[in-house]
Order: C-alpha cells, then sequence, then structure tokens
C-alpha cells in the first residue's frame, strides 16, 4: 500500500464507488461477503489497492494545501514539476489556528510581528507522494483562496 488505508467513514461516504470498484473486478455483493468471511487477507488487500486509487484521484486533482497551527502559516501552490511556498510567521504569542488569532493578523499585516518567506521545491520523484506526507503532517487540501490573497500581497508589483 503506498498511501493509508481509508477511514470507515470515507468508506461509508465511499460507498457506491467501493461497489463500483468490486463490479470491475466482476464481485458482487454476495462474493464480496464470501471474500471478507472466507478470505479475510484478500479484503484487506481490496480495501487497500481502492484506498490507493481513491488517494491518487485525490493527489493528483490537488492544486493547493494549508497548513496552519500556532504562530505559523503555510500556504503550498503545487505546480507541475515544483510547489512555492508562502510562509506566515508571528513572532508573538497570537495563535493563527484560532479566530482571534487570526483576525489579529488580518488587522496587522504589517507589524514587526509579521514575517513572510517564501521559497520553491522541486519534487522528488514521486509529487504525490511528496503532497501525501505534506496532509500527513497536517496540511488540507483547498481552492487555494488564502495563497492567492498572500501571493498577491507579498508578490506585489
Amino acid at each position: 500500500m503506498k498511501y493509508t488505508r481509508l477511514t470507515k467513514e470515507q468508506f461509508e461516504e465511499l460507498h457506491q464507488e467501493f461497489i463500483n470498484f468490486l463490479a470491475t473486478q466482476s464481485i458482487d455483493a454476495n462474493e464480496w461477503k464470501t471474500i471478507k468471511d472466507t478470505k479475510p487477507e484478500v479484503a484487506e488487500q481490496e480495501l487497500d489497492v481502492f484506498s490507493d486509487l481513491v488517494w491518487e484521484g485525490v493527489l493528483t486533482s490537488a492544486k493547493f494545501l494549508e497548513h496552519i497551527s500556532g504562530q505559523h502559516m503555510h500556504l503550498f501552490s503545487l505546480g507541475e514539476t515544483n510547489m512555492h511556498l508562502i510562509a506566515i510567521k508571528l513572532k508573538n504569542d497570537k495563535d493563527l489556528a484560532t479566530q482571534e488569532g487570526f483576525n489579529w493578523l488580518r488587522e496587522n499585516l504589517l507589524h514587526d510581528d509579521v514575517e513572510f518567506l517564501q521559497a520553491n521545491k522541486t519534487y522528488s520523484e514521486d509529487k504525490k507522494l511528496d503532497i501525501f506526507k505534506l496532509i500527513q503532517q497536517g496540511a488540507v487540501i483547498t481552492r487555494g483562496e488564502l495563497y492567492t490573497y498572500f501571493n498577491d500581497l507579498v508578490n506585489a508589483e
């Protein structure tokens, strides 16, 4: 398994997709029950293969990631060959993960306690695995509104 198995909740959300996945392998509901009862290791393998397929699709379509915690905000734009990072660091005790801390940042962008950094990183041989590792560390896939806002702010001509 390349990524991680989907959670029970994720499998429930993707119930119909999983049925379709099994159908592509000519496994109907009765056969799936038999496999689960008599060959649990085969059932586990099917769950893992399906999980990897779902992750592949999600990671392929991801364009932006955000990781906000404590005094740090990391905003990623996921390009074809590299990712661009805008990092915002607070040098005070405000917590960006709270509404109060985020509001403080919004109202004090030019304050001395706010530091902006940027970096580009080329992906390893496996772009999707690089993105997956960031998600495992707490990043979430977004539509990129924060990234776009701060990119325009930091890189204004």
